[in-house]
């Protein structure tokens, strides 16, 4: 059986951006609120194959980025150079000590790609054959050649692709592509194809257009006219023989442990039932039933990964997650903040829009009498207006 892959991306965020207009680099212009940058990284993020994220930046725009940032954990963006190119391999070298098996280049300006776009890019690689794979769209316009003003020629375009980002490639080759690469290449594309790699087109999207021009603000923010939803979860375990119980992500020592199919996070199943509650997903049941033996013991942040993972599948942000945990003991005020960075890793968000609160029940009921432990949960979500 195949080991799971690791999957970094890179973003590309170092160029000046001036020709979009309002006077700041188009990355750092806001979209709904954020930065065009945050919106990028988050998407990439939040994807449930990505190991890692890493941006590549001006140096001079290092306050614009930091503030861009606030609240997300990644690492030390890179310096990058002159040219897009530069950039590119200034991040790609900055993961040669340790390389991932796959490498996404991606643009800060495609900063709406959906979650399609990079599940077709990684089922690409199941061919031992494909060195690469680049997302694209067929052609569908007319195509004329023109001179002085006049059309004077026609151009085939069944054979035409308009390419996107991100572009995913074996690290080792691509890094390899790169170094060897003559100055001027627009893309990853045409460093791996003068390299002699091969590289597979999967489909794109309209979505993951490139924002470039100040109108495309205009669209951008058309794209990202969202309605909000909220939803709630609510779980219970009880516990059995062990010495640690599973909340939030988290691994608390207890003179008990909890009984479930999985690993019995409750706070973890309240909130995936929140997230599946935001877009009508059914229950945490529907997705990993306790009839199937796939689920024993299984860790649920791979349950709460999936129900951001179909969140964003449909153009969705996550706004905000609350978990209240109910139980006389264990403590969870010492690992709260331990907690709270957990669930924001595995969503792909800042801290600052997660909350873990905890609370007692004046030792009435079941979670009085300390038979088990409760969770309740509730999510807030924004959709693009045609699902919401």
């Amino acid at each position: 059986m195949r080991q799971p892959m690791r999957i970094h991306a890179i973003i590309v965020a170092a160029g000046a951006g001036l020709r979009a207009g309002g006077g700041v680099p188009k990355q750092y212009r806001a979209v709904a609120g954020q930065p065009l940058l945050r919106h990028a990284v988050e998407r990439l993020l939040g994807h449930s194959a990505i190991t890692g994220v890493s941006v590549v930046i001006n140096p001079e725009c290092r306050a614009l980025y930091d503030a861009a940032m606030a609240g997300l954990t990644l690492p030390e963006p890179i310096a990058g150079g002159a040219t897009r190119q530069e950039s590119v391999l200034a991040g790609l070298e900055s993961l040669a000590a340790d390389p991932p098996d796959i490498v996404l280049v991606h643009d800060a300006a495609r900063a709406f790609v959906p979650d399609a776009v990079i599940d077709a890019l990684v089922a690409a690689f199941a061919d031992d054959d494909v060195d690469g794979a680049c997302p694209a769209l067929p052609q569908v316009d007319s195509l004329r050649r023109g001179e002085e003003g006049r059309f004077s020629g026609s151009v085939d375009r069944d054979a035409l692709w308009r390419v996107q980002t991100p572009q995913a490639f074996r690290t080792p080759a691509i890094l390899a592509a790169h170094r060897a690469a003559a100055p001027g290449a627009t893309d990853e594309v045409a460093i791996a194809l003068a390299a002699g790699l091969r590289v597979a087109i999967t489909p794109g999207d309209e979505r993951a257009f490139k924002v470039t021009e100040p109108a495309d603000f205009a669209k951008a923010e058309v794209m990202t006219t969202f309605s909000s939803r909220a939803a709630s979860g609510f779980d219970v375990h009880k516990f059995g023989p062990g010495d640690h119980v599973w909340l939030c992500g988290v691994k608390v020592p207890h003179d008990h442990g909890l009984i479930g199919h999985s690993d019995a996070d409750a706070g973890l199943h309240a909130l995936t039932d929140a997230l599946l509650g935001t877009i009508a997903a059914g229950d945490i049941g529907d997705h990993f039933p306790p009839s199937d033996e796939r689920w024993r013991g299984a860790a649920s942040d791979q349950f709460l990964a999936h129900s951001a993972h179909l969140v964003r599948e449909r153009g969705g942000l996550i706004d905000h997650v609350d978990v209240t945990l109910i139980c006389e003991r264990p403590k969870v005020g010492p690992h709260r903040e331990a907690m709270r960075a957990r669930i924001a890793e595995i969503l792909g968000l800042g801290i600052d829009r997660v909350s873990v609160k905890a609370t007692t029940t004046e030792k009435l009921g079941f979670t009085g009498r300390q038979e088990g432990i409760a969770a309740q949960a509730m999510a807030s979500v924004r959709l693009p207006e045609q699902d919401a």
